[in-house]
Formats: structure tokens, C-alpha cells, sequence
């Protein structure tokens, strides 16, 4: 943050940054196997009903990359209303993780579960329903940044009108870059164009999210913050890696520690 520059308020739902040390983040997973639901949560509004039927699970997961095996035995289950924050060492396996959730990739062991359906008995169309925004923002340089959100939803078989795209830009502030290429952006303003994915209507029950604050500055932190609390609110669910402490509030994000399940060298 540059010195000399006023601070934009803070809007309800999300705290002021601090550094990963100074986090306080009482509600964490249990050993596995271990659900996210915890009744030390209950008293949140955006916490779910402990009969809450889990969206997305996995059973006794083991990742790789490569040929390095990254982490085992992992059983979840992620409830609808909670932000769960995906935390381990560099090189644990955040990303490998992420992308088996959303069906990119596939475990060494174990089965990940949409609706207690194991993914490859879906149909396709499940996809439609679940957001994966990697830590490269992965548009397309010659296209515009309206043409990059059509795009994007356009993969996921989502159709937007024109002022549907408008909207979602302008609530990350950049509306009126619409019509530039996305190779004039900043690195914030590329992030912001990814993520602007988040603000569409008819949003998705799932939110798989690689890094999403990186690049950011205070406004769009702030603003990450709002839509976080806005899917949880809905029943939504989001399951996100960060370096950076998350400054979000309501609801206070659910801890992941894979180091716990880590595999010895």
C-alpha cells in the first residue's frame, strides 16, 4: 500500500489485511476423516445446518505431480454456506488439489464426489455448476475483456447478455475497460477480469479459486470479500488457496492444513 494515499472503507463482511501470523482462524478441520461442518460456527447466519447435505466430498484422496507424490488420505466434505481456506507449504499440492476438485486432473487414489456422485458418473453438464479460476488469470490476449467474460461463461455453457457482462465489470470497477484488449491490462486489472467470472447472475454452487487475492489491490480485495460472503449467503460454496491472510469476516473462513496430510520424504 503506498504511503499518503486515504484508505477506502472497509466494507461490512471484511476486515482489515494483516499478515498470515497475526490470523486468528479458530474454525479449523479435524484430522481426517473430518467435515468441515462446526458447530462452533452455528451461531454465524451464513454457517449451515449440520444435516446440510455435503456439494463437493472426497474420499481417502492422494495427489501427484508428476511422479512426487503430494499428499494422502484425504477425506472431506464441503458443506453448503462455507468458505474454506486451503492452506500448506509451497509445493504441498494446493493447485494439484484444486484442479482434481474440478475434474482437471486425476488422483493418485481416492474419489472426489459432486452431490455424493463420484465425477466420472456425471454427465458434463455438472460443470455448469462449478467455477475454477486458476492463479494465471489464462485469458486470451487479443480478445477484449467483455469478449474474455463471454468467453469464459460461454465454457462453462453459460449465456450472458451483453449488459449481464457490464454489470460484473463494473462491479469490479472495470466497466469502462470493456472494450480493451486484454494485453493493454495490468496484472491487477487482468485478475479483476477473471474474477469478474464471480459477479454474474445465476452464480454457480461452487467456487474453486487458485490465489484469487494475488494482484490485487485494496478496492478489489474489498470487493472479493463482498462476493465471498454474498455465495455463502446463498448456500454457495468456496473452496480457495491464499498466501495472504484472508481478511474476510463473515463468515470467517473455515481452515484446510494439508501439510496434515503430507507424505514423508
Amino acid at each position: 500500500m503506498c504511503c499518503g494515499r486515504a484508505q477506502q472503507p472497509v466494507p461490512a463482511g471484511c476486515g482489515p489485511l494483516r499478515p498470515p501470523s497475526e490470523l486468528r482462524a479458530p474454525n479449523r478441520f479435524r484430522p481426517a476423516p473430518f467435515s468441515v461442518h462446526d458447530p462452533a460456527a452455528s451461531d454465524s447466519p451464513a454457517a449451515p445446518a449440520a444435516s446440510a447435505a455435503p456439494v463437493l466430498g472426497a474420499s481417502v484422496l492422494s495427489g501427484q505431480r508428476g511422479e512426487r507424490a503430494l499428499f494422502q488420505g484425504l477425506d472431506l466434505q464441503l458443506q453448503p454456506g462455507q468458505v474454506v481456506w486451503l492452506r500448506g507449504r509451497n509445493g504441498r499440492g494446493k493447485t494439484t488439489l484444486l484442479r482434481i476438485m474440478a475434474g482437471l486432473s486425476s488422483p493418485a487414489q481416492g474419489a472426489v464426489l459432486y452431490d455424493g456422485v463420484e465425477l466420472p458418473r456425471l454427465g458434463a453438464d455438472w460443470r455448469s455448476r462449478l467455477i475454477y479460476i486458476a492463479h494465471a488469470s489464462a485469458l486470451k490476449e487479443d480478445l477484449t475483456v467483455a469478449e474474455c467474460l463471454h468467453f469464459s461463461a460461454a465454457l462453462q455453457g453459460r449465456r450472458h447478455s451483453d449488459a449481464d457482462i457490464v454489470a460484473a465489470l463494473s462491479r469490479w470497477s472495470i466497466g469502462g475497460l470493456r472494450r480493451a484488449p486484454v494485453r493493454t491490462l495490468s496484472q491487477g486489472q487482468r485478475r479483476r477480469t477473471a474474477l469478474a467470472r464471480l459477479a454474474l447472475p445465476h452464480p454457480t454452487s461452487v467456487w474453486l479459486l487458485d490465489e484469487p487475492f494475488d494482484a490485487l489491490d485494496d478496492e478489489g480485495v474489498a470487493t472479493l470479500c463482498q462476493l465471498l460472503g454474498e455465495q455463502s449467503r446463498r448456500g454457495g460454496t468456496v473452496l480457495l488457496t491464499s498466501h495472504q491472510a484472508v481478511p474476510l469476516r463473515d463468515p470467517v473462513p473455515l481452515t484446510l492444513d494439508l501439510d496434515r496430510h503430507a507424505i514423508a520424504a
